[in-house]
């Protein structure tokens, strides 16, 4: 089993990249899409799609289901859920750590402006 590390590490590599950022875009507020037609507003070529779309397969962000020759794409509900819980613990250590450095600049500036 894939650790929850090499989870979150999957999912940002895989939005690290631009044209799947926009895939992902357009598969969300949207139903199952054929993987040809979201080649369409990129001008880049079904192979190039297709690869695009097994990294995002692989971070369990979307999934395929085919129907013959088609390939039908969705964005999956919880594929971002991991990222998500990764993002919050740590926002939240975080701002406990910016709100315990903010004190002593409080107190510096508090001081600067006493001389």
């Amino acid at each position: 089993m894939v650790n929850k590390q090499e989870k979150v590490t999957a999912i940002f590599s895989a939005l690290a990249d631009p044209t799947r950022r926009r895939i992902m875009e357009r598969l969300y507020g949207r139903g199952e899409t054929r993987a040809t037609a979201l080649a369409v507003p990129f001008r880049i070529s079904i192979p190039a799609i297709s690869r695009h779309l097994r990294v995002l397969e692989s971070a369990r962000l979307i999934e395929r289901r085919r129907m013959g020759r088609l390939h039908l794409i969705r964005a999956r509900r919880a594929g971002l859920e991991e990222a998500r819980r990764w993002m919050t613990h740590y926002a939240a250590a975080w701002d406990s750590a910016l709100d315990a450095l903010d004190e002593p600049m409080r107190k510096d500036t508090a001081m600067g402006e006493e001389r």
